[in-house]
């Protein structure tokens, strides 16, 4: 039976976690520690599995909630948690391939798949992989982000589109369950020492996006690409949604294997928005008290406000733009970029680099960021539906040849208001299998909203919490149905 942290006390709780990871490395927490606006009461932040595996015992013993953290940078990102009693730093569940010596390292970056813990931050990864000519297919927008941040958040880049989302290239995974068992799935699980028998890569899959519902990420494997010899963008700029959709229906015709194709539509003609607008969620403190000055600081110069600072704003008439990355060997980039010149007509151009707007979110601190998901056919409508129910352009970014963008509404819009466009845009998007996610929002909207919409993957979700967090201690509420 639980005894609760209130019956040996808060300090008590601290010295125990000291204890697991080490003096320097457990503390009460203070203003930036929170979770979708919601404060922490401990930072841990463990040397290894073992050590976690021992903060999620403590917790257990206690009745305490535990949300993982990566490097911070979508920690505002979905529903806000029912609790967070215990924050779980994965800064130390870290490295690649598990291998000390620099060596051993090289040679794991060469390997076809590799093994990277949680807690390391993504472009380390690459830059340990660049050495042998090598690379994951990941580039999510988030600078810093970890890998076990993109997997949990489901985050995913331009890539996207040829190679599959970080889940999908996954080989094998480790976590911990509540009870702070370690679990593995997938290929490399007969090679991993001291975790329960493997089980289903399926299941293991379900961490995806759980946001640290499920539980506690400590390695992923995940197939490692040789980098190209060639890269190049090719843009052509766009005015409205369906000619965007002609013109993503005319490249996938025209079979150029493009590596990403993406859209950047400006709000043209859009009031400014403050270049230093306070944090998805700060425009209050935690619920039942109003926010510190001090709260207010270390939140807006938190990880999880860096790349959304709002581009230059366009001129009215503005247009936005189409842009397709080709990928491969020199000469064969070369004949493929002069095939899409001609496909996309005289206006298009071919640059050595991508755009400003590549791998940036349209969204701002203090906006409500969306992620809109449709059948890249049905994307077209899915962007006229959201513009018509704001009543004004939106800006909308992202993966056009997989149908999957990020739009923002700005923050002033009233909450009844921003409720209003969800539905409006759920009911379009309904009937086309596709949906609307709120990522982050002002705390006001995010209490008063449905932020996952209808999500069919509800009962497996909850058949697979009850499986590992039965108890609910992981990351309460942060799943679809408040799971």
């Amino acid at each position: 039976m639980s005894t609760g942290a209130g019956s040996i006390g808060a300090a008590e709780i601290t010295r125990r976690l000291a204890e697991i990871c080490g003096p320097s490395f457990a503390r009460f927490a203070g203003a930036a520690d929170e979770v979708a606006g919601r404060l922490a009461r401990w930072v841990a932040v463990p040397g290894g599995p073992r050590a976690a595996a021992e903060v999620l015992r403590l917790a257990a013993r206690h009745d305490l909630s535990v949300v993982p953290r990566g490097a911070g940078t979508k920690i505002d990102w979905g529903a806000v948690p029912a609790r967070v009693d215990i924050m779980l730093d994965t800064g130390r569940l870290a490295g690649v391939g598990h291998q000390p010596a620099a060596s051993s390292a090289a040679s794991s970056a060469a390997s076809p798949v590799v093994e990277v813990g949680a807690g390391t931050p993504l472009r380390a990864v690459q830059a340990t992989l660049e050495r042998a000519g090598r690379r994951l297919a990941l580039d999510p927008p988030s600078p810093g982000a970890t890998l076990g941040g993109v997997l949990a958040a489901a985050e995913s880049g331009p890539l996207r589109h040829r190679y599959g989302t970080a889940c999908e290239q996954l080989v094998g995974l480790r976590w911990l369950n509540a009870d702070g068992e370690l679990v593995s799935a997938g290929r490399s699980a007969a090679e991993l020492s001291g975790a329960t028998p493997p089980v289903g890569l399926d299941l293991g899959r379900l961490l995806c996006g759980s946001q640290g519902g499920l539980g506690v990420l400590v390695s992923a494997t995940l197939r490692a690409q040789a980098l190209p010899a060639s890269q190049v963008w090719v843009s052509r700029p766009v005015w409205s949604p369906l000619e965007v959709h002609d013109l993503v229906r005319a490249v996938f015709a025209a079979d150029l294997d493009p590596a990403a194709v993406e859209l950047d539509l400006p709000a043209t003609g859009s009031p400014p928005r403050p270049v230093a607008a306070p944090a998805a969620g700060a425009t209050s403190g935690p619920p039942g008290r109003p926010m510190s000055a001090a709260e207010a600081s270390a939140r807006a110069n938190h990880p999880a406000m860096a790349g959304r600072r709002p581009d230059p704003l366009p001129v009215r008439g503005s247009a936005g733009e189409l842009t397709v990355l080709l990928e491969g060997g020199r000469s064969e980039v070369a004949e493929r970029a002069d095939r899409l010149l001609a496909v996309l007509g005289g206006a298009a151009s071919v640059a050595p680099y991508a755009p400003a707007w590549w791998r940036r979110y349209p969204f701002a601190p203090g906006d409500t960021a969306l992620r809109v998901e449709a059948p890249a056919k049905d994307l077209h409508a899915a962007v006229y539906a959201l513009r018509d129910a704001a009543g004004t352009p939106l800006s909308v970014r992202g993966s056009a040849g997989v149908g999957v963008v990020h739009a923002a509404l700005p923050g002033s819009f009233a909450v009844d208001r921003v409720a209003g466009i969800l539905a409006a845009v759920r009911g379009v998007l309904l009937a086309r299998r596709g949906r609307c996610v709120v990522v982050a929002a002002p705390s006001a909207v995010r209490r008063e909203v449905d932020v996952w919409g209808e999500a069919a993957v509800i009962p497996r979700l909850r058949e697979a919490k009850e499986h590992l967090d039965p108890h609910r201690r992981l990351a309460p509420g942060r799943l679809p149905g408040g799971l």
